[in-house]
């Protein structure tokens, strides 16, 4: 009796055994196959990253613009620099910002339930007062929130352009240059003419009022200042000054910028 015990105890740690050798030589295996999994999840996922990067490198260069997804909220930059380019065909060796394909992507921005809201970066000479000031209006009357940021310059017609998002900031050593309306070319100088000419300003000066915090009054003052520049006449304002005028709201830069944008989509879905 006790031997056939003996002889049962030694076949089942035999068994044991042997199943215990099994499941560790299947584990290389399993670790291999997981490894590889793990591996191939990876290589999947870089190439994702690499695929988006290179599509974000694609419609920076051919159109100046990025839609951010990776933020606290999926915003749309958009970039507005050199000359404003209008009805006529700048030389190419111009920096120009086109505003036929401006226009169509404010359009898709303001329709586009997944972004959220707009940046827009200024660095400008200005250009073609009609096509700036379309571009303007269109900004100045989105619902979605809207932010600018002017770096570099903001001039001539860039101003209105700084001022038509809802909230606007200039960096310390950026500049904005306000002056009269100019015209290149052949002009008939003739009453109607310059005439003409007023009515265009007036249209500007009433679109900067009614989006910022300066007056009509002071703002043609800096207009008409013929003491400031000596080829031209009209004023200079750097980040500081903008901002004690009322021009431009606040001091401030990329971050700023960003901050308070996220904070007008908060309170906007609140």
């Amino acid at each position: 009796m006790c031997s056939n015990n003996l002889e049962n105890n030694l076949e089942n740690k035999k068994k044991s055994k042997k199943k215990y050798l099994k499941y560790c030589h299947q584990i290389p295996d399993y670790q291999y196959i997981k490894n590889n999994e793990d591996q191939d999840d990876s290589k999947d996922e870089g190439q994702d990253i690499q695929s988006e990067q290179l599509k974000q490198m694609e419609q920076i260069e051919k159109t100046g613009m990025i839609t951010s997804t990776k933020g606290h909220h999926m915003i749309h930059c958009l970039t507005i620099i050199g000359q404003i380019e209008g009805h006529y065909i700048l030389p190419s060796q111009n920096k120009t910002t086109k505003y036929e394909y401006v226009i169509p992507q404010l359009i898709a921005i303001e329709e586009t339930p997944e972004i959220k809201g707009l940046l827009i970066i200024l660095n400008t000479v200005g250009g073609d007062v009609e096509a700036g000031l379309a571009i303007a209006e269109l900004i100045a009357g989105m619902k979605k929130p809207t932010v600018s940021l002017v770096l570099g310059g903001g001039h001539s017609i860039g101003v209105p352009l700084a001022v038509s998002a809802k909230k606007s900031f200039i960096v310390p050593s950026a500049t904005m240059t306000i002056h009269p309306v100019r015209m290149n070319g052949l002009i008939v100088g003739i009453p109607q003419a310059f005439s003409y000419f007023d009515r265009m300003q007036d249209r500007i000066i009433k679109f900067v009022v009614d989006n910022s915090n300066i007056s009509t009054g002071e703002f043609r003052e800096l207009l008409m200042n013929t003491s400031e520049m000596v080829n031209d006449v009209g004023t200079v304002l750097d980040g500081q000054m903008a901002v004690k005028r009322g021009l431009i709201d606040k001091l401030g830069s990329l971050s700023d910028a960003l901050s308070e944008l996220y904070s007008l989509i908060d309170d906007q879905e609140s």
